[in-house]
């Protein structure tokens, strides 16, 4: 369960206009995107644009009414905005999106195992949170992230769960080395954040090749997808 009904979520005006990450993010998950799809957290919708014309019908689970108004503003009939929290919905859906939502999530197991058995044989789970521990910073806790992850604590989030395959990818190098800085350097995050955005987001497409000479090694962000 998401920590705060009426999530205030003033950082995603900031982050939906990172268009560069958001390409980025859709190129590594797209092809697992298909036919009956739940978003988790969908916020204002930013990433559905980029994913709508992939299926066929897309249930968004929002429970922070405060997004509510932005989400109302799609009016394509394959979308069903749902106002509560994700229950399970046995063998339903091809697809379940949680993206940069799962660190929100006090119980994130329960979480797991409640959108596997809702999963339809084959079908994908597709999660994209913050990376890596060490870079948890005052901007984390002020956002309410309870945790960020590494491959290992994600990836044991499934231990009992009877996925079929599983793969995990880090990426955004660049944005892991600026929150590197920001972290040693920055006394108060909020001053420029703005522009700050924007920069990150100019050089996303740097980011995407030292992920590619690194191997996907280390990043900002860290992918995990599981196929039932």
């Amino acid at each position: 369960m998401i920590n705060n009904f009426l999530y205030d979520g003033w950082e995603l005006k900031y982050f939906d206009k990172a268009f560069n990450f958001r390409n980025y993010q859709l190129e590594l998950v797209k092809k697992f995107i298909r036919g009956k799809v739940a978003e988790v957290g969908p916020g204002n919708g930013a990433f559905l644009k980029n994913y709508l014309t992939l299926a066929d019908q897309i249930d968004l689970f929002e429970p922070s009414e405060n997004f509510l108004i932005n989400l109302n503003k799609f009016k394509d009939p394959k979308v069903n905005i749902v106002n509560k929290y994700f229950k399970k919905n046995k063998d339903y859906y091809d697809t379940i999106l949680y993206l940069d939502v799962l660190e929100h999530i006090k119980d994130d197991k329960m979480e797991i195992k409640t959108a596997f058995e809702s999963l339809n044989k084959g079908g994908a789970l597709v999660i994209n949170v913050p990376a890596f521990q060490h870079l948890y910073s005052e901007f984390d806790k002020d956002v309410d992230h309870c945790r960020r992850y590494s491959k290992k604590t994600l990836k044991s989030l499934t231990t009992n769960i009877d996925f079929t395959s599983t793969k995990l990818i880090y990426f955004d190098s660049i944005g892991y080395i600026l929150s590197i800085a920001s972290k040693l350097i920055t006394k108060n995050y909020l001053n420029n954040f703005d522009k700050k955005i924007k920069i990150w987001d100019s050089l996303i497409p740097l980011s995407k090749i030292i992920d590619l000479l690194t191997l996907n090694r280390f990043g900002k962000s860290l992918i995990m997808i599981c196929i039932k």
